[in-house]
């Protein structure tokens, strides 16, 4: 037994366990961050862009009692607001939320496709795809080694003049 336990604790110590413990951590904790980001501050001025549209409560109804409660809502909102005939009406009150129950109560009364969570799911993993992207990238360049140095150039052989001069020196040096 004492073996075993000498074995998991080599195992759990390699720096490999560790560097992917550390890993999943901060990944777990910069998720949490995107997260944010998209739900709380990238979410909302996009809904603004497209009609004041709200991510979260997007949904397709499976249920007739979700359709029901959805007309009715629908019909008390409409009676207090002017009619828009257009053919884009129609198309954004597919992604429209408004005068519908919020996707919380939508799932008590039956079976919905929230599209809306997906699409805000969608940006998390394009934002987090893009920023792991970025960082291998930058420890990619950090890590490149430079391309070698030439080798330094060998000395030019000395010129006539100079070899005689050398002499001359060499001569000079001799003397007593």
């Amino acid at each position: 037994m004492p073996k075993m336990m000498d074995e998991f604790k080599a195992f759990a110590m390699r720096g490999n366990v560790v560097d992917l413990a550390v890993g999943v951590v901060i990944g777990a904790a910069f998720g949490k961050i995107v997260t944010s980001l998209v739900e709380d501050l990238l979410m909302p001025p996009i809904g603004k862009l497209v009609g004041n549209m709200d991510f979260s409560n997007l949904y397709i109804s499976l249920s007739d009692k979700i359709d029901e409660a959805n007309t009715t809502a629908y019909k008390v909102i409409a009676a207090t607001q002017p009619v828009d005939g257009s053919t884009m009406a129609a198309v954004t009150n597919v992604f429209s939320s408004i005068g519908r129950l919020p996707l919380a109560e939508a799932k008590k009364l039956g079976p919905v496709m929230a599209y809306g969570n997906f699409i805000t799911i969608l940006i998390n993993f394009l934002i987090v795809a893009f920023s792991i992207f970025m960082v291998i990238k930058l420890m990619n360049h950090l890590n490149r080694k430079p391309a070698p140095l030439p080798p330094p150039a060998a000395e030019p052989l000395p010129t006539k003049d100079q070899v005689l001069l050398m002499e001359i020196r060499d001569a000079l040096k001799t003397r007593p």
